[in-house]
């Protein structure tokens, strides 16, 4: 849609745009803007980050693979300090 067909007729272009519908505006034939809903830009923009966020993970994963694996650990008995710790903070709530 043109400037001018969407300046001339803005009434059903926000009614089509309420129904779901997003509309691009156009200048000299190249887009310029698309009207959409403001739910529709809100998880747009959510799901870009998510996006983002995964990219994110991804990497650190990919980054993680490359690293040598421990063989290491902590003893039995200190495992059992911990957890004793834990129950006794627990406990005494």
């Amino acid at each position: 849609m043109t400037v001018s067909e969407a300046r001339a007729a803005l009434p059903e272009v926000l009614n089509r745009v309420a129904d779901g519908e997003e509309i691009t505006i156009t200048r000299h034939g190249h887009p310029v803007a698309v009207i959409v809903r403001p739910d529709v830009l809100r998880s747009r923009s959510r799901a870009a980050d998510l996006l983002d966020e995964a990219e994110r993970l991804n990497e650190m994963l990919r980054e993680a693979e490359k690293m040598p694996l421990s063989t290491g650990g902590i003893s039995a008995e200190y495992a059992e300090e911990l957890i004793a710790e834990i129950r006794e903070g627990r406990d005494s709530r």
